[in-house]
């Protein structure tokens, strides 16, 4: 199906912001709705292949090394390739068939992932599941900044974490449940094909995820809004390698380092937290399976719960905190970020060393609710300084930051466990360092940020933007 250009892709001059009128309540908030339960998909299925962890080591005799490649680096190879010039096709074309293309792709990957018939094919699907992934940030965030105006997109952001947090929560619910029901299924047959019981539970997801490909299809999409003043003016294509070169992110690249005294500091320390968040929540599973002994059916009972009182919180706590700092601070989006991450890092530290498995995932909880109040101004702290006509592009290379070195960190916790500590019992102490060494320089690249983003919001505000 032909996809008709936009007018900022056919280079028809658009009309500023200022005198359109924002989209209709109903409108929005449906195309939220809808944004939300792609998200929701999203996270549980990284949630649930979590809980499958140590199954899946188990069932292909992994080391943990080859473990942590799997539930990390694996999925990031091709976001590597794609995610650039996917944002890039959100900032030119409607971000609604961008949206539904990358979670249809991500289904039908996921669905050959269940029908894989060995590690080899197995770990291909997981490369190519991060190519699909990679389309749906940039172009959610892109379409929620068109759909509500600046006084309440900090709002939206907030309910979007709704997307996280059920499917996190749920994930660990209904995943742990799952694996072991799964894990009792002898040797199923699907299509001819011999499968291992959880690879049922990847075959659900799959048509899961198709499903909400149609129903972001019917989200009507809004004008893009453009600033009065464009600080990047976008010289016409004259050849095909000018062509590429956009496609690849270059003209975002080029605005953000214009600007490198305020999106260098927020990147750094978004990269450094990201390894931890995600070896964190990829050898949560195992950790509580080797230190306690612990089941998946166990695991989710306890854990469910506390993940979601944690992660309602945080989201109530993010939108608060960063409401109160800014009628003190013109910074308030990078000081709330980088408190929550000092008070993330006290948690994460500490939640290894606990002499229970309920007090580990109390800590741990207590810390994915900084966590996760530190996301909303974060989020918002980039969508305030980025340039309109390429804010999917700066959207995707800032969250490419998250992604791939986030992607890193099963990868960085295995290899700690196999050799630096030397022993899978050991994979406590291994959360314990790799915490303790990057959530404090995290916090510090925060702090650091925080001058030249009052500056740079400052600037923004005198010219009118």
């Amino acid at each position: 199906m032909a996809i008709a250009a936009t007018p900022a892709a056919s280079g028809v001059p658009e009309t500023e912001g200022a005198e359109r009128p924002w989209p209709a309540h109903g409108a929005a908030w449906y195309a939220l709705a809808v944004i939300v339960l792609a998200t929701f998909l999203n996270f549980f299925d990284q949630t649930v292949f979590g809980m499958l962890a140590q199954r899946i080591k188990t069932d292909f005799s992994l080391t943990d090394e080859q473990l942590g490649f799997l539930g990390g680096p694996a999925s990031v190879v091709f976001f590597v390739f794609f995610g650039i010039p996917m944002a890039r096709l959100a900032d030119i074309y409607p971000r609604r068939i961008v949206l539904a293309a990358g979670m249809a792709a991500t289904g039908l990957v996921m669905g050959l992932g269940g029908l894989a018939q060995g590690f080899t094919q197995f770990i291909a699907s997981r490369m190519f599941l991060g190519a699909g992934g990679s389309a749906h940030a940039p172009a959610a965030y892109s379409l929620l900044a068109d759909f509500f105006p600046p006084t309440r997109i900090t709002r939206a952001f907030s309910v979007l974490q709704l997307g996280f947090i059920g499917g996190t929560t749920v994930g660990v619910l209904a995943g742990g449940p799952l694996v072991v029901w799964a894990a009792g299924i002898h040797d199923p047959v699907v299509l001819g094909l011999h499968l291992h019981g959880w690879q049922l539970i990847m075959l659900g997801q799959a048509v899961a995820g198709l499903v909400a490909a149609g129903l972001l299809l019917t989200i009507r999409e809004p004008a893009r809004r453009l600033a009065a003043v464009n600080e990047h003016p976008q010289e016409p294509v004259r050849n095909a390698w000018q062509g590429l070169l956009r496609l690849t992110g270059w003209d975002a690249a080029r605005a953000i380092h214009a600007r490198g005294r305020v999106y260098y500091p927020l990147f750094l320390g978004l990269a450094l937290s990201a390894i931890e968040t995600f070896g964190l929540a990829f050898w949560r599973v195992p950790f509580l399976v080797r230190t306690f002994g612990w089941d998946e059916a166990r695991i989710g009972m306890v854990m469910g719960p506390m993940l979601l009182v944690s992660q309602l919180a945080g989201v109530f706590l993010g939108g608060v905190f960063v409401e109160w700092l800014a009628r003190r601070h013109t910074d308030a989006n990078v000081r709330a970020a980088a408190i929550l991450f000092g008070l993330t890092t006290i948690c994460a530290v500490a939640a290894p060393l606990m002499p229970t498995g309920e007090a580990s995932l109390a800590l741990f909880s207590l810390g994915g609710m900084f966590g996760l109040a530190g996301a909303v101004p974060q989020n918002a702290a980039i969508q305030r300084i980025a340039p309109p006509s390429m804010r999917g592009q700066v959207t995707a290379i800032y969250l490419f930051m998250f992604t791939f070195f986030g992607a890193m960190g099963s990868l960085v916790v295995g290899v700690v466990v196999q050799r630096v500590i030397g022993a899978e019992a050991g994979l406590w102490k291994a959360l314990a360092l790799t915490a303790g060494v990057l959530l404090p320089l995290a916090t510090l690249s925060m702090v650091l940020a925080i001058r030249p983003y009052r500056h740079e919001v400052q600037r923004l505000e005198v010219a009118g933007l």
